[in-house]
């Protein structure tokens, strides 16, 4: 079926008005929320996700057990690590660029009549050859085309080498966050068993002051006493029982903080492993120079500096290459349906060069802002080398404090336990009142927990040297996929002093 000139231009203008109004309409977008339905189901979906394919409690948790759930299941170090896969990700998209360009192209191009031409003489002016075509009204073409930049491969090259420096610094982000959960799953820890240890006491002596203020109002009321005497009492008691409540507070925080960080559900009830009371026996015999030298080697705020450094550097050399001449080489195979064409099939080859002359004005000032950049990360370097070599003396510090805080508590305790003894056996003997049990059991109960509270602080003090010297607080060479195998690697791992200075002796070399 043939249409006229006028139908087919009505045709097209038509389907021209068509695409525009598409066109047009595509470009406004009216911002739309979201609606209820969609935030409930998404919440629900969140809900049911953070705590996904996660290995059910079989008994009660161990420190080994607490930190190995704590590296699988945590949600920060989980983003960590999918960063650290993102910048794997990006690393090999990058090694692709460094590939040419192969492009396969097919066309069509038609018109309603024929490309028609003629030549015209420039002496005389005349027509020198009858209005004739070279090309059909309708024309399939096709072509696989290889393009290679010698310039962008260069770019692309050291961008490649920017990107792998760049999954290192990922790499060693994550080793930062593991020593920081780590410290913190061993801090919540330790107050977690206190906790445990303590809070059935805490509760019976709760009572106790708390059946102890009624019958000191009884006694006010009904006058057995001197007012200010019941009243003066009743003070006491009711000291203690706010005394008894913060510290119940403060304790019972520390297991809700346990539990996030090994991303359990909020409110799941869980039980810990409660250890005996045992003394400090760790001991760090390496000189303070040492380990300043140890620090400023394996800390990651330092390497990561240090790759930034040598990404910079690359970022001065792709200016320098920027300037250079661009060279492309191009190799293609051709194909027409146009019967006109003496040959359909073809291969076409070529090369171009160009030159945008007027980066060179732009080099200068590049390298000013390179230059600068890394002065900045060189300063920033050295003052973060004096806060690290700051902070492995103050953990050194920490440490030796936190021992004789320790000791101290210890002999308190011990102390403490005796007069409770001597208090217990008066009242038995009616020499003592109840109100002096009480106080004494209070502060019994204070000297236990203080005990407890330093002894974790000397395992605290002394993971903190761990990670003011950068070394990692498992072995990252182990299988993170099995829980029990990770608990077993990480228990073996902090159990073994001598492993342990073997890794201090390996460090140094």
């Amino acid at each position: 079926m043939r249409y006229s000139k006028t139908a087919l231009s009505k045709i097209c203008a038509r389907i021209f008005l068509l695409l525009f109004c598409v066109a047009v309409s595509g470009c406004s977008f009216i911002p739309v929320p979201l609606t209820a339905d969609e935030l409930k189901q998404q919440a629900k979906q969140d809900n049911i996700a953070v705590t996904k394919n996660q290995q059910e409690l079989s008994g009660p948790i161990s420190l080994y057990e607490a930190i190995a759930r704590a590296l699988k299941y945590n949600l920060d170090f989980r983003l960590e690590f999918a960063e650290k896969v993102l910048s794997q990700t990006q690393l090999d998209v990058s090694r692709y660029e460094l590939l040419p360009q192969l492009v396969a192209r097919s066309g069509y191009d038609g018109r309603d009549n024929f490309s028609g031409a003629s030549s015209q003489s420039l002496i005389t002016g005349q027509q020198s050859l009858a209005t004739s075509t070279s090309s059909n009204r309708d024309i399939f073409t096709t072509d696989l085309n290889l393009t290679w930049s010698v310039l962008d491969f260069g770019l692309s090259y050291i961008r490649a080498n920017q990107a792998a420096d760049r999954v290192l610094i990922a790499e060693e982000e994550k080793r930062k966050v593991i020593n920081r959960i780590v410290q913190d799953v061993r801090t919540a820890y330790w107050r977690a068993v206190t906790n445990d240890r303590l809070s059935g006491k805490v509760e019976t002596l709760l009572e106790r002051v708390s059946i102890a203020i009624e019958e000191s109002k009884q006694i006010e009321i009904k006058r057995l006493d001197r007012p200010l005497t019941a009243l003066t009492y009743q003070r006491e008691l009711i000291g203690i029982k706010r005394e008894l409540e913060e510290l119940q507070r403060d304790l019972s925080l520390a297991k809700i903080q346990l539990a996030a960080l090994m991303n359990l559900r909020p409110g799941q009830e869980y039980e810990l492993v409660i250890p005996d009371r045992s003394d400090v026996v760790n001991k760090v015999d390496i000189s303070p120079e040492t380990m300043e030298t140890l620090a400023l080697e394996n800390r990651p705020e330092i390497r990561s500096i240090s790759y930034e450094q040598r990404i910079n550097k690359k970022e001065a050399k792709a200016a320098i290459l920027g300037l250079l001449p661009g060279l492309d080489i191009n190799f293609g195979k051709n194909y027409s349906t146009n019967t006109f064409l003496f040959n359909n099939n073809w291969l076409s080859y070529g090369a171009q060069v160009s030159w945008n002359l007027l980066n060179v004005f732009k080099l200068p000032s590049t390298k000013r802002e390179l230059e600068a950049r890394d002065k900045v990360l060189e300063a920033r370097r050295l003052a973060l080398s004096m806060a690290i070599m700051t902070q492995v003396h103050v953990s050194l510090a920490q440490y030796e404090h936190s021992q004789k805080e320790y000791r101290t508590a210890s002999d308190y305790y011990v102390t403490q336990d005796k007069i409770l003894e001597q208090l217990e056996s008066g009242v038995t003997l009616n020499t003592v009142t109840e109100q002096s049990l009480i106080r004494e059991e209070m502060n019994m109960m204070v000297a236990e927990v203080k005990y407890d509270i330093a002894y974790s602080d000397v395992e605290n003090a002394y993971a903190s040297i761990f990670a003011a010297l950068g070394i990692d607080p498992f072995p990252t060479d182990v299988d993170t996929g099995d829980l029990d195998s990770l608990t077993d690697s990480i228990k073996g791992y902090f159990d073994d002093l001598s492993l342990q200075e073997q890794l201090f002796s390996l460090k140094v070399k």
